[in-house]
């Protein structure tokens, strides 16, 4: 093996090195890897969740409610927001590079001695997630909360070998050449997740896709239940300040508040509070107390963070319309009819034309901009032509193309300025802005 890493950008270096290149969805390569390494999979019980948008903040729910419930816990999710160093916590703290290391080490080693492998090597994804897996098990883990990348049925994390709950997230039009053409094939995929006897708990967004849930669930022999269904939830108060509502459900009343923003967090809230009371009989120390508190406490950086109150500066990793559509609810919900200046960048194989069109609702004017050193990124110009198309009055539309100075034409403004469009264009720019915080006084 290379010179041993110095940082996580040169672990994430070498993991790519050793990785075939792309999306390859299946589970032949995981799985032979896997036994290779002693199938560290089994040694640990799991919370799988799959979705489209909101399982990421779903995980951190889960996973903040089960450590304030005094487990020892781990959190596995992906892609990072700034460093690779977030894709695995232990107890809220992420995993030395030591650690890291000395799990790539053991990947590569098994997969020298094998020739199939040799020839055939598992993506990127596949190996990081064979990684966090070996150091789930060598790390006394009581419980893990896994969040699935692409899809669910050939998605590596589905190899989960002790799955105590499943959890399904909204499902929408994301990941089409890979996941289907339709609502209903996505979904499909996603939902092949279920497990016989195991708590499988689905948000119910959108409602079209209940009778699909049930009839997957029912042939899996799992034990399925949707949120909005079978559960009452009001008192929603959505400010810059966090989000407040009341749970109700199966007798248990509970009024609870998340630091995280969004109208979007009280689903997915929810499905983690209805997923914690679910195994709550098998993890007896998850109380009414550890659960407001993990939810008070749970972070989850880069969706819908307010990184300033007035004017706002709001970032917002949403990449599809379905997210964009969250966005523009929340924004209303907590700004009125308050219309600021929108920072977009997005990556070229998205559907940028709906998101742009939907954005028209929420930003009196649309900066273009583009993420630095992405070839996967649209550019800036195309972007611009695009607003145009879809209505937006072309003194209004700017190109920008350095996302730093992007924000700092919208901060001129004084209006607000909201930053959306793609997760990595909120990792990159979230690190900039954090630097430059007296610049934009946050």
């Amino acid at each position: 093996m290379a010179r041993r890493p110095g940082s996580f950008e040169e672990l994430e270096n070498l993991f790519a090195s050793l990785a075939s290149p792309g999306i390859r969805p299946g589970l032949d390569r995981i799985s032979r890897l896997l036994r290779l390494v002693g199938n560290p999979q089994n040694d640990f019980p799991a919370v799988h969740i799959v979705g489209t948008n909101g399982k990421g903040s779903t995980a951190a729910f889960s996973e903040s409610i089960l450590r304030e419930s005094g487990y020892r816990t781990a959190l596995y999710t992906s892609p990072h927001l700034e460093s690779p160093q977030e894709r695995l916590t232990f107890r809220g703290e992420p995993v030395s590079l030591e650690k890291w290391v000395e799990a790539v080490e053991t990947i590569g080693d098994a997969m020298n001695t094998d020739p199939v492998l040799k020839n055939d090597p598992p993506t990127f994804f596949e190996l990081v997630t064979a990684a966090a897996f070996l150091l789930c098990s060598g790390s006394g883990t009581e419980i893990a909360v896994v969040e699935a990348g692409l899809g669910g049925r050939l998605d590596a994390t589905n190899l989960l070998g002790r799955v105590v709950l499943t959890l399904a997230a909204s499902i929408s039009m994301d990941h089409m050449d890979f996941l289907g053409d339709t609502l209903e094939k996505i979904a499909l995929e996603k939902f092949a997740v279920a497990r016989k006897n195991i708590p499988f708990i689905f948000s119910g967004y959108p409602p079209s896709l209940n009778g699909l849930f049930r009839q997957i669930a029912s042939d899996a022999g799992s034990l399925p239940m949707i949120v909005h269904e079978n559960t009452s939830i009001t008192d929603i108060n959505a400010t810059s300040k966090g989000t407040n509502f009341t749970f109700f459900s199966h007798g248990k009343l509970l009024s609870v508040h998340s630091a995280l923003h969004g109208l979007y967090q009280v689903d997915n809230c929810a499905l983690a509070l209805s997923g914690m009371l679910a195994i709550s009989g098998f993890f007896p120390r998850i109380t009414d107390a550890s659960i407001r508190k993990g939810i008070a406490s749970a972070v989850w950086p880069g969706r819908f963070e307010i990184l300033r109150p007035d004017p706002p500066l709001v970032l917002d990793g949403g990449h599809n319309p379905d997210g964009i559509r969250r966005l523009v609810e929340s924004l209303t919900a907590i700004y009125g009819e308050k219309r600021g200046t929108i920072v977009y960048a997005c990556m070229k194989d998205k559907d940028y034309p709906e998101c742009i069109c939907l954005l028209r609702k929420a930003g009196a004017r649309l900066v273009c901009t583009t993420v630095p050193g992405s070839e996967r990124a649209a550019a800036p110009e195309i972007l611009a032509k695009t607003a145009e198309a879809k209505g937006w009055i072309p003194s209004s539309v700017k190109v920008v193309p350095d996302p730093l100075d992007a924000v700092r034409f919208s901060e001129s403004f004084d209006e607000g300025t909201v930053c959306c469009g793609s997760l990595y264009f909120i990792g990159f720019l979230r690190k900039v802005l954090i630097n430059n915080r007296k610049e934009f006084s946050f």
